[in-house]
């Protein structure tokens, strides 16, 4: 029986070699190429929040029979899927809840291990400005404005400190990401001045990635020792991205599509460097979706009886521990859960809050069983709020889909990944035993 979040199929595993590493655009390819739509469009988040209220309605009645039961809430008629173990369910959700971060982008920025209090007061209104354009038409640019201005007056106050956080051998890119983040912000004041409210969300994300990149740079080396029974697995000691490119089945609408996915060591570095090292090894290159029901969509689960990655060193299967960050602490929990712990009131440092979080999949009763099996969660947070769900601090999440999450919601069982691609940040991963394979 499969290490899983819940039920999966078992489906054929397709030689990765059919595949040519390349660099993939950011586009999802219609068939009909008189109408090429972009993945950063709306439509699919619009259809998405229309998704069967019915539906999530009782979804959400179903997990919450499953807190109160404590049995599996989310699963599949036997027949319907090769591989049972169903998720482990809290009896009761205690943990703290709060206003929920949605944003991938600004989950990521704050899980960075740093404490600059002048970055982050010029990342907080740039992040506003999302709220700012929930306002209808132009009016909402007079917001936006006072974002940008007082970002721009945190980034020339603090600028001292700023720069003074910097890890040494980052300063040069520090600088020059600040120099890119005060152009754009003189950029997006012209787009108010224009009143061009259709061009202020992608500047918006343009500059907070040079806030990211600003806040990255403030990382001085690894800032942890990984507990000696792990030290010799692989490590993503850092972050990396990668793309997913998934041809897409029997939908007349969507072709392909290539989702970046950013994968977070530092608050996972075992459960990061697990997967970075099966990419390497083209392990999902060919395999198809295996789990799609409005809940989570879910890979990873090789054909045959294994139930994860077979180590060819070892021939056996290669498993990682359930590996939780809190908010706080220095260093990771490992092979507990938080509610086995006790720390019902525990901040998680990657909740499951963003549409497209993605996690390591285990079995019911095995916290340590993970291996090659991972989702990604499709609830909006309202129904998953930050520190008040069935999933935070009993899954490890190592990463956020952060360019084309909403087409998550297209995929289907049987969907082809053609290939997932390290872009960035493979030089993060210590112990790479796809190296050692060849």
């Amino acid at each position: 029986m499969a290490a899983s979040f819940a039920s999966v199929p078992t489906f054929s595993f397709v030689n990765s070699s059919r595949f040519p590493r390349k660099r993939f655009d950011f586009s999802c390819s219609k068939k009909t190429l008189d109408d090429v739509r972009s993945c950063s469009s709306g439509n699919n988040k619009q259809e998405r929040g229309a998704f069967s209220s019915l539906k999530e309605c009782a979804l959400s009645l179903a997990l919450s029979v499953g807190l109160i039961a404590a049995v599996p809430s989310i699963s599949s008629p036997p027949d319907a899927y090769a591989v049972a173990a169903n998720p482990a369910i809290p009896d009761v959700s205690v943990l703290i809840s709060g206003p929920p971060i949605k944003d991938p982008g600004a989950l990521l920025r704050y899980a960075l291990p740093i404490d600059n209090k002048a970055i982050r007061e010029v990342q907080k209104p740039l992040e506003d400005i999302t709220d700012s354009l929930k306002i209808a038409g132009v009016k909402a640019l007079d917001s936006v404005e006072r974002n940008v201005r007082q970002a721009s007056r945190s980034l020339q106050q603090g600028k001292t400190m700023i720069v003074a956080g910097f890890a040494e051998s980052k300063k040069d890119h520090g600088n020059e990401m600040i120099e890119k983040l005060e152009a754009g912000m003189q950029d997006m004041l012209k787009i108010v001045e224009d009143r061009k409210r259709d061009a202020v969300a992608p500047k918006q994300k343009e500059i907070l990635k040079y806030v990211g990149g600003i806040e990255e740079d403030m990382v001085d080396g690894f800032p942890y020792e990984v507990p000696e029974e792990y030290r010799n697995m692989p490590l993503l000691k850092g972050r990396a991205s990668v793309d997913m490119k998934v041809k897409i089945k029997d939908n007349p609408n969507l072709e392909e599509c290539v989702f970046r996915i950013v994968l977070d060591g530092y608050n996972a570095p075992v459960t990061a460097g697990n997967f970075v090292d099966l990419v390497e090894r083209h392990f999902y290159d060919g395999m198809e979706i295996q789990r799609s029901d409005g809940f989570v969509v879910q890979t990873g689960d090789p054909e045959g009886p294994a139930e994860g990655f077979i180590d060819p060193s070892t021939e056996k299967t290669r498993t990682v521990p359930l590996e939780i960050m809190v908010t706080g602490k220095k260093t990771p929990f490992y092979g507990s859960t938080l509610e086995e712990l006790g720390l019902y009131k525990a901040q998680v440092m990657l909740p499951f809050n963003a549409f497209g979080t993605m996690a390591m999949a285990r079995e019911e009763f095995e916290n340590d069983s993970g291996s090659s099996q991972v989702f990604w969660l499709l609830k909006e947070s309202e129904l998953t709020p930050s520190n008040s769900n069935i999933l935070d601090g009993r899954y490890a999440v190592f990463g956020y889909v952060t360019d084309n999450e909403d087409f998550l919601a297209d995929l289907k069982v049987g969907d082809v990944i053609e290939s997932i691609q390290v872009v960035s940040g493979l030089e993060n991963l210590a112990n790479p035993s796809y190296k050692i394979a060849g």
